[in-house]
């Protein structure tokens, strides 16, 4: 009970002002994102706004990682655009309940034990892939546009990275929306706000259930989607979750994140929303502004929901420029740039596997696949590695008659083949062969079956075969998968 209420104070109450000042400015940045990913999946700006709100506040309470932005986003707008095509925006309400059921599953199978197969370079090249495609976003915002635009920019960009050298008192993101909007505002600047990314919601939401027949039929439509979203949606929360873990210096429970993911994500839907996730851009921008408890999350849902319920119409008039200069700086501030020296300075593989990890996320836009290619390098070249580290050593008795063979490293199936081929069966004379698997070890049936094969072949050459030294896990496979100790080869005495 104790820890509960510490916790609980540390994550509501221990940062109350800069958590709210930071709440304020993720939730104006949210705005022309939201509705940007609803017009990539094909459905009403109100769509995603309202799936921000309502994911942004319950997440507050259910996710695991304090300070962290989930929301509407485009990893998980691409992936529904058939499904709205063909089906209608109902559909798309169904397979976000259904997701949020999946999320919730994968956090009671412990699935987030999974990250830890993701490796430092992968989680690199994801952030710099991230901070990427966060500047190309805004690259249409500067494009074919007048003077005025560029000029807000830099000055936006001015603001926010000078005033923290006077004062840390406000974000100084904040201080730039306020300032390029009152300017822009009172002068009438010819550059784009808010309102021409689309049409701000009007009214409130409602609680509804959607509107889908209850058929089997239903869910083989919408299943293969919903699996699909909570993949991905999964994915880059919890790979945020890492870089905001990093960012603060303290841990988050990724367990309770999926399941807080999924409980979000069912809430939206049922409020006329569509899918989210964590966001890498507005979550470091709520880092960098001081955010750090559940408060600022929550902070910036709650004002949302305010700022499209009761002023709509004024923060349709927030310019552009003042979000984009935010995003230059959240882009700039993602990139990992010690990353670029120490492609030289780390081993060549580890730099192969960031930069694939970048191609692939830039080239296609999709998350999953560009952590997917890292994660099957990362695999490939560390199966290489540890291959490489094995050896056979033989010795002869003095009379000839006995060969050992004293293996060391580990046996798997990379190694298997430099296994039976340093071993030299073919060329053995020896009538006795003692293998010695002192210093060695067995990880799966390809290690067991290849020695197997071994004992077999010197016994068909007519030597007497032991197999001695077996550590407790690699007695455990033999005794479970080998022929080679139930057909009448003696093994000698395990140590223990």
């Amino acid at each position: 009970m104790t820890n509960t209420l510490t916790r609980f104070r540390q994550d509501w109450l221990g940062n109350i002002r800069a958590d709210i000042l930071a709440g304020i400015v993720v939730a104006l940045a949210l705005v022309p994102e939201a509705i940007g990913f609803s017009i990539i999946a094909g459905v009403d700006p109100a769509v995603g706004l309202w799936a921000s709100v309502a994911i942004a506040i319950v997440i507050s309470f259910t996710g695991g990682r304090p300070g962290m932005i989930s929301a509407a986003t485009a990893a998980v707008a691409v992936l529904v655009i058939p499904l709205v095509r063909d089906h209608g925006v109902e559909y798309l309400f169904a397979a976000t309940i259904l997701m949020g059921v999946f999320q919730i599953i994968a956090g009671l199978l412990r699935l987030n034990l999974a990250m830890q197969f993701v490796s430092r370079s992968v989680i690199t090249g994801f952030v710099n892939a991230l901070a990427i495609l966060i500047f190309m976003a805004q690259l249409p915002q500067l494009m074919n546009v007048t003077w005025h635009t560029y000029a807000m920019v830099l000055a936006g960009l001015a603001i926010i990275y000078l005033l923290p050298r006077l004062t840390t008192a406000v974000p100084s993101p904040l201080v730039s929306i306020l300032i390029l909007s009152a300017i822009s505002i009172s002068l009438g600047l010819p550059v784009h706000t808010v309102a021409d990314m689309g049409e701000l919601p009007s009214g409130l939401p409602s609680f509804s259930l959607p509107q889908v027949p209850l058929t089997i039929e239903t869910l083989r439509i919408i299943a293969p989607y919903s699996l699909a979203m909570a993949a991905v949606g999964l994915l880059e929360s919890l790979l945020t979750a890492q870089i905001v873990d990093d960012m603060t210096g303290t841990d988050s429970y990724k367990r309770y994140e999926c399941r807080g993911q999924g409980i979000a994500n069912m809430v939206a839907a049922m409020f006329g929303g569509m899918g989210g996730c964590a966001m890498i851009g507005q979550s470091v921008i709520n880092v960098t502004s001081g955010g750090r408890g559940r408060l600022s999350t929550f902070t910036a849902g709650f004002v949302l929901f305010v700022a499209l319920a009761l002023f709509g119409s004024w923060v349709g008039q927030v310019p552009m420029p003042a979000l984009v200069a935010i995003m230059i700086m959240v882009s700039i501030g993602t990139f990992s740039w010690n990353s670029i020296p120490n492609l030289r300075r780390h081993p060549w593989q580890s730099s192969v596997v960031m930069v694939t990890t970048v191609v692939v996320v830039v080239a296609t836009h999709d998350l999953s696949l560009g952590v997917g290619a890292g994660v099957l390098l990362s695999g490939i070249f560390f199966a290489q590695k540890v291959q490489r580290l094995f050896r056979v050593e033989r010795e002869a008795s003095s009379d000839g008659r006995t060969a050992t063979y004293r293996i060391s490293g580990e046996i798997f199936f990379a190694s298997v083949h430099r296994f039976t081929e340093q071993m030299q069966v073919d060329k053995e004379t020896a009538p006795n062969v003692v293998i010695d698997m002192t210093d060695a070890h067995l990880w799966d049936i390809s290690s067991v079956d290849a020695l197997d094969k071994i004992v077999g072949k010197l016994s068909k050459m007519g030597a007497d075969v032991k197999v001695i030294g077996y550590n407790g896990a690699s007695k455990d496979i033999v005794d479970r998968f080998a022929l080679h100790d139930k057909t009448g080869f003696e093994l000698g005495t395990v140590p223990h």
